[in-house]
């Protein structure tokens, strides 16, 4: 039977692939954070705005939280990836949207799903960090369960304004009376 043997060079490779897990999900959550700002902006005079105002405060919230776990556990934060979220954020407001000039129903659409993928993967991150926790002396369970609560909110609140925003993009019109037919 072959077991296999822990080497001396687990712990520092271990350590190299959380802080890489952790950094990724950084990045996301500047993507996220940055998307959440600019759709507060957007659609603060609109039904969306409430809700959207939350979400952002909660999301930001979620980051400085990572931060504050990246800081526990003596991973440093790769500025590299931070900034290059961030402008992956800014290049993706240039995605086409069947205007040129202007949004469209459908940016809303895809930018709340965007967030939704956030909040999924934000969930597992939690979900993962959490799994680990009681041998991880450094990760408080209570918090990374609180954090996961709210991701799932946050999921659920995403869920309801995304369909919302299907019936107003996508809502059917009453086909107008169709013309009489002439009698052959």
């Amino acid at each position: 039977m072959n077991v296999p043997t822990r080497k001396s060079s687990d712990g520092p490779a271990r350590h190299r692939m959380l802080g890489i897990y952790l950094n990724d999900h950084l990045a996301g959550a500047t993507t996220g954070t940055e998307l959440a700002r600019r759709m507060v902006h957007e659609h603060r005079r609109t039904a969306y705005g409430g809700k959207l105002g939350k979400l952002a405060a909660e999301i930001s919230e979620d980051r400085q939280a990572l931060l504050g776990l990246l800081a526990d556990l003596g991973v440093p934060a790769r500025r590299h990836k931070v900034v290059a979220a961030w402008l992956a954020e800014r290049i993706g407001r240039m995605k086409p949207n069947g205007r040129l000039l202007r949004r469209s129903g459908l940016s809303v659409l895809v930018e709340l799903e965007a967030l939704r993928l956030g909040a999924l993967g934000k969930a597992a991150l939690w979900r993962a960090l959490l799994s680990v926790s009681a041998q991880e002396a450094r990760l408080d369970a209570d918090q990374l369960e609180r954090l996961l609560r709210r991701a799932e909110e946050q999921i659920t609140t995403l869920d309801s304004l995304h369909a919302r925003a299907v019936v107003q993009v996508f809502r059917v019109l009453r086909p107008r009376s169709a013309p009489p037919h002439a009698a052959p």
